[in-house]
């Protein structure tokens, strides 16, 4: 599994950017049945990861070009989440794993920008959004787990690690299971001797993302968690290199 010497410079953790000049409302005050709990603020690297660890996360209402200002901030009422232990391989994915390689970070700007395609159905990642998470890729924050084949880049993933947490962002192929396999390129990274403490959180359970062992957990349990989980130690893969 590569990744690049220079992913995040040698001595240095993720950069704690300035606090955030907006205060999230407590979610617990939030309406019980809906996903959407606050509107507004901006996507300053600040802003994002103080959200991050108050259980929310950026997007824009509408898709693609239809997306509109201001942003949606959002902790879904049911919390798509997946356990490393219940992620489920079929037999046809394990043939297929033998077919990719597994880097990290080493082409995480393509990532974003594959997963922002247009043309993709229900794409919502613009333009803002990508300059958001590269910024805080700069920072140390945001990473990508990518599927390779024959030196080309056909699948994979990004998102933000904190901690314990993988907060999964969005996902693309380009070949047959090269999505999937980034994803159990990601739980491979995860699992270490903090394995049973770590959590991805992939915000919505889906069909597709439930064949592969996500499930739901109420927004209260997942918050009450939350705190836990920032507590855990970053994985190597994520981690700086001293």
């Amino acid at each position: 599994m590569d990744r690049p010497s220079d992913a995040v410079p040698a001595g240095s953790g993720p950069v704690e950017p300035p606090v955030t000049r907006w205060v999230f409302s407590d979610i617990n005050e939030a309406d019980a049945d809906e996903d959407l709990v606050a509107i507004g603020a901006d996507l300053e690297p600040g802003t994002i990861l103080a959200a991050y660890r108050r259980g929310l996360f950026p997007m824009p209402f509408g898709t693609g070009r239809r997306a509109k200002e201001p942003m949606g901030w959002w902790s879904p009422v049911q919390r798509g989440v997946l356990e490393l232990d219940d992620l489920h391989v079929s037999r046809s994915l394990r043939r297929s794993l033998r077919d990719f390689e597994i880097r990290i970070d080493t082409a995480f700007t393509e990532v974003i920008e594959a997963c922002a395609d247009p043309d993709r159905p229900h794409g919502w990642i613009d333009r803002q959004v990508r300059e958001a998470y590269v910024g805080l890729h700069a920072l140390g924050w945001a990473h990508s787990v990518e599927a390779w084949q024959d030196g080309r880049l056909v699948g994979g993933l990004y998102g933000l690690a904190l901690g314990g947490l993988f907060a999964g962002e969005s996902m693309f192929h380009r070949t047959r299971d090269a999505s999937k396999a980034a994803l159990v390129g990601l739980v491979d990274v995860l699992r270490d001797e903090h394995a049973e403490a770590r959590l991805i959180d992939v915000q919505w359970q889906t069909p597709h993302l439930e064949t592969l062992g996500v499930s739901e957990v109420p927004r209260d349990d997942y918050l009450a968690r939350l705190d836990a989980l920032l507590a855990v130690p970053l994985p190597a893969a994520f981690a700086p290199r001293r």
